[in-house]
């Protein structure tokens, strides 16, 4: 399969600084927060690819810059060999960008409460100058409702409806790239395996490609191809599913799945999670892990690792083998 996605040394830095005049009052310096700091991965037409991590840990706001919704501090965004991060406001960025689409977190908080779900399916087709006659009636009956709820309102549906809408929108203008923002963490779980059959058959039948961004390690086992470990904003380990699953590298990892609930290890006791997660404006220095790392030396606190081959695994650990 062909690559479809590059990412390289993506980094987004937020500056969270107080007002001007409270920092002169206070003599307090600027303050800056790196949500996201020199990632790279790439993703093959037609897979999916998943970021799991911490709340925090940069996920979305690497699916917000791929979409173009938050624009990268530094770094480079390619799509189908195209950059649409260095000029983010030209016309061919714009064109591929088309072609790139976002599934949201809270399905009712993503859907215009004043609008029909005819108009919230349309919308990315007609601002676009497309035809939207009987759009919404036949993305509808793909994603499992009726056509005639194209004339309700968000708020006449169930928590999984209003996801199928959301899912309905994402599709209607044709992409090949949608953004899955942790799509069903807000549903009963029940619904989440619905959902979740229906994107991956939706995958099968349009050829799509998904960046699929969660917690829910059961999820990411169902849905993704390859598997990146993001830790403040550092990505610190790839793998192919099984391979991650089966053999976790990184200590970050192998803490995450320790702390998963599993339904074969009932009763199990298992140590929690040392320590918490570093203040993203001030990090610390080396391996961002290594103040709760259990394995760690003095070269992790002072030299920070590289991602590195170990056969089928990308990891950044100094002591991984």
């Amino acid at each position: 399969m062909s690559t479809l996605i590059r990412v390289e040394a993506l980094t987004r830095i937020f500056d969270v600084s107080k007002p001007w005049l409270n920092r002169v009052l206070e003599r307090l310096p600027k303050a800056k927060l790196t949500a996201v700091s020199d990632v790279s991965f790439e993703i093959e037409e037609n897979s999916v690819y998943a970021l799991v991590g911490e709340s925090g840990s940069g996920k979305s706001t690497i699916g917000k810059m791929i979409t173009g919704l938050v624009p990268p501090t530094k770094g480079r965004i390619e799509v189908n060999g195209k950059d649409i991060s260095s000029d983010p406001d030209s016309a061919e960025a714009a064109k591929v960008r088309a072609d790139i689409q976002m599934i949201f977190q809270d399905p009712y908080a993503s859907l215009n409460p004043r609008w029909k779900v005819r108009n919230i399916i349309a919308e990315p087709v007609a601002v676009r100058g497309g035809k939207t006659g009987g759009l919404a009636e036949r993305m509808l009956e793909q994603v499992g409702l009726s056509g005639a709820d194209a004339d309700k309102y968000p708020h006449e549906f169930s928590g999984g409806q209003r996801q199928r809408i959301c899912i309905a929108r994402a599709l209607a203008s044709g992409p090949k790239i949608i953004v899955c923002d942790e799509p069903t963490s807000a549903l009963d779980v029940s619904v989440q395996s619905q959902v979740l059959n229906l994107m991956s058959d939706l995958r099968e039948e349009l050829g799509l490609t998904y960046l699929f961004i969660s917690h829910d390690l059961t999820v990411v086992q169902h849905m993704a191809d390859k598997i990146g470990v993001l830790y403040l904003g550092t990505l610190v380990e790839e793998a192919p599913r099984d391979a991650l699953f089966s053999d976790p590298k990184h200590p970050y990892t192998q803490m995450i799945f320790d702390a998963a609930p599993r339904m074969d290890a009932f009763g199990r006791e298992v140590d929690p999670p040392k320590g918490e997660i570093p203040d993203a404006i001030n990090p610390p220095t080396g391996c961002p892990y290594h103040p709760r790392c259990p394995i760690a030396v003095d070269r992790c606190s002072q030299e920070k690792p590289l991602l590195r081959h170990i056969g089928d695994t990308r990891v950044a650990c100094h002591l991984a083998e």
